[in-house]
Parts: structure tokens; sequence; C-alpha cells
């Protein structure tokens, strides 16, 4: 009973106290804001046939269809084209911006606004990692994903310079975002943008006390068309309160609940990051066992042959001319597919298999032009990624970013304080973005 207690204490304590998987989480950023700039990007000539008002998914059609699912998106707030060019080009800024590591508390919830409108503006484009995209980007607003490899760590280490020379470190930018965020949020509220619907339940629901109205009033955020609203109140209410009365307290027990909530729902989402990796594809994995073109090992020569996942014709007909290769091909992908879930009980195997994952997935973007879906499910795979590799790999990346631009990378902390601010800011050395 004293060893069960004292491993609890550890598990409850190590959950807790620092954020789990810091350089995971910049991999999951980066990895999914790249993708998601990239394909604006190169959709940016068609982005009016895609989600704008040239769509053949009008804007009548998109109405109907968030009346019946309840999706969010702002695009469903007018048929105006100037808001909807304004929405793209915002989702193009946050990407990039939470990208870079900018204010990256701020950034995922933009980036998360921009992903749903979007998408929830035509349910039919996409090619299976939209799927993908949809959901990390909701998970994205719950991780500290910024601690590492970011603007907002290079900020808070000179913070922690300049703090250790005895000067004052305002932030003014942070509490500007804040503000704007709220006239945003009343605005769209009191405009009835953000599902007043929802919000007006718990107010004309008959009889019951205060508690009853108040889980009218969740159940209908969580499970209504109030879900994303909810949590962007949330997420300004939260920042609020870091801002004005948490950084003000006289006494550090404040900033270490408040530090203390951010580890929780910050290792929580990424295990269920983690979750979502694995059941998609042990579910991928299941489907193909049932199929019959997968028992035959024929299934991959049919996508070879069509034009539309065919950008380079040679290499398809090169590819499917040895059936022995073909066969190989399918009953690997339906094995290691099938197999990933289980091998995370021994390290040295699930990396062995994730190189295999991550290289399959280089290849379908090849091969079949997939390029998104599969820099999508690369950026998923890599919350698995060992940190003593990313470790290393971030050493050669800024080895050769000094090479490239050989520039004056401004004062470094001593080494007295790099000792003293790890990687994984402990309860007093956080600064929230």
């Amino acid at each position: 009973m004293n060893r069960f207690s004292l491993a609890v204490s550890g598990a409850i304590a190590r959950v807790t106290e620092a954020a789990l998987g810091p350089y995971q989480a910049a991999v999951i950023r980066i990895g999914f804001a790249l993708t998601w700039l990239l394909f604006l990007l190169r959709e940016f000539p068609h982005r009016h046939e895609l989600y704008g008002p040239d769509s053949p998914w009008s804007w009548e059609l998109g109405q109907q269809l968030v009346d019946l699912n309840h999706a969010f998106t702002v695009l469903m707030w007018t048929d105006s084209r100037f808001w909807f060019e304004a929405v793209y080009l915002l989702a193009v800024l946050s990407a990039a911006l939470l990208l870079v590591g900018w204010r990256t508390r701020a950034m995922s919830v933009v980036f998360m606004v921009g992903v749903l409108s979007l998408q929830n503006r035509s349910v039919l484009m996409g090619d299976g990692g939209d799927n993908v995209l949809h959901l990390m980007s909701i998970y994205l607003v719950f991780t500290r994903c910024g601690l590492v490899w970011s603007l907002d760590a290079r900020r808070a280490r000179r913070g922690e310079a300049a703090r250790a020379r005895g000067a004052d470190v305002v932030d003014r930018a942070g509490p500007v975002l804040w503000g704007l965020a709220g006239l945003v949020l009343v605005v769209a509220t009191l405009a009835g943008k953000l599902g007043d619907d929802w919000m007006l339940k718990a107010a004309e629901s008959g009889g019951g006390g205060a508690a009853e109205r108040v889980w009218i009033f969740l159940v209908s955020a969580v499970n209504g068309p109030g879900m994303v609203p909810a949590l962007l109140w949330s997420a300004w209410a939260a920042q609020g309160l870091w801002w004005f009365a948490v950084r003000r307290a006289r006494t550090e027990q404040p900033r270490i609940l408040l530090d203390v909530v951010a580890n929780i729902l910050h290792n929580a989402a990424l295990l269920v990051i983690m979750a979502e990796a694995c059941l998609i594809y042990a579910t991928a994995g299941w489907y193909k066992v049932q199929g019959s073109r997968w028992q035959d090992g024929t299934a991959v020569y049919y996508p070879l042959h069509l034009d539309y996942f065919s950008p380079w014709p040679a290499l398809s007909g090169a590819l499917s001319a040895s059936a022995t290769m073909l066969m190989l091909v399918t009953y690997g992908t339906v094995l290691v597919q099938v197999a990933f879930p289980f091998t995370l009980l021994n390290r040295r195997v699930k990396n062995v298999l994730l190189a295999v994952m991550i290289t399959e997935h280089a290849v379908i973007a090849v091969v079949l032009g997939l390029p998104f879906f599969s820099l999508a499910m690369i950026a998923a795979d890599a919350v698995f990624l060992p940190t003593a590799f990313l470790r290393r790999l971030g050493t050669l990346a800024a080895r050769a970013r000094g090479r490239l631009f050989r520039a004056d990378p401004g004062p470094e902390l001593p080494d007295r304080l790099v000792r003293e601010v790890p990687e994984q800011p402990g309860p007093s050395r956080v600064t929230r973005t």
C-alpha cells in the first residue's frame, strides 16, 4: 500500500508540476501550422472557388448544413466578399505566427477559428488530412506548445535575463491582444453570431433552481452549437485572469495554481493527441483487413492507375509493374497500421515502426500527390518521436541557421542563468502568451 501511494503521488506530481513533452508539442505546433499555411498559400488563387462566394457549395447550401449540424464557422455570419477575404487572410496570418511561436496562446485560438471556419464552410473539400487538422487545431488550444522552439521561448529567456540585471520587463502586446479579442467576442455575441440560442436555454428553462440552469447551460454549450463559443470565452477569461490578477498578485500561490491547471490541461491534451493518432491507425488498419482488395494484396494497384492520384505516371507505372512489390506494400501497410498502437509498449520497436510510417507518408506525398495529407499525418506521428532525437534535431537546425545567416543572435544568457531557466519552466518561471 505504501509503494502504491508513492507511485500515485509521484504520477500526480509529474502531471501537475511540468508540461510533459515540450519538444513534441512544439513539433506538432510547427507541423500543423506549416501544413495549413502551405495549403492556404497554394490554394490562394482558387480560394473563391473552394471556400468563397464562387464555390459550387453555395453560401445558402452552407447555411442549411450549418443549421443542421451546428458546425462553427464565421464565414456563415455574412456572405460579404470582403468578410471572406478578411477571414482567409487572418487564417494565413495566424498559421504563420503560430508556426514561429509568437503569442502561441492567442494564436492557437485564432488558428483554430480559421481552420474550423474554412473547413466547415465547404465540407466537401479535403483529402483526409483535413479531418486530422480539424481535430488537432482544437487540441492545440489546450497545449503549451510554445515552451521551446518559439519566439515566446526567446522572449521568456530575454525577460529572465533582464530581470536578473534588475531591469523592469513590461509586456504591452499581450494585454492589447486580450483587449482586441474581448472586443470582438462582445460584438459578435451581442450581434447573435456566436449562437445566442444556446446561451438563452439556461435563462429560458422553466422550473428548477440556479444549479439546474447552470447544468442546462453547460450541457447546451458542450453538446450544441455553443461548444466553440464557450471555448473562446473560457480562453479569453483565463487569459484575463492571468494578465490582471495573477501577475499582480503579491504571493506566488495564484501563479502556482494557474500553472498547475495549465500543466494538467497540456498533459491531458497531449494524451488525447496520442490516443487520436493510435485510433486513426487502428481503425484504418482494421477496416483494411475487412476489404477484399487488401486481403488479396492488390489494393495499392488501383490508386496508382487513377489520374487523380498519379501526378507522376511514369513513377506510378514503374511501382505497379511488380506484382510482388505491390503485394508486399499492401500487406505491409495493413500490418504497420494494425500493429502500431501495440508497439507503444516497446520503445525501440515503436521508434522503428514510426520511421517506417513517416517514410510511408513521404512516399504517399510524392507518388499519390497527397502532400498535405502526408504532412498532417507526419505532424500527428511526431508526438511519438523521442525527446533526445528532437533535441539533437533542434541543435542541428540552430547550427545550420547560424551558418546560413551568420548574424549576431544577440546577448545570450550566462551559463548560470541557463541552468536556472530550464526549457520546461517551473511554476515561477512561466510566461503566458
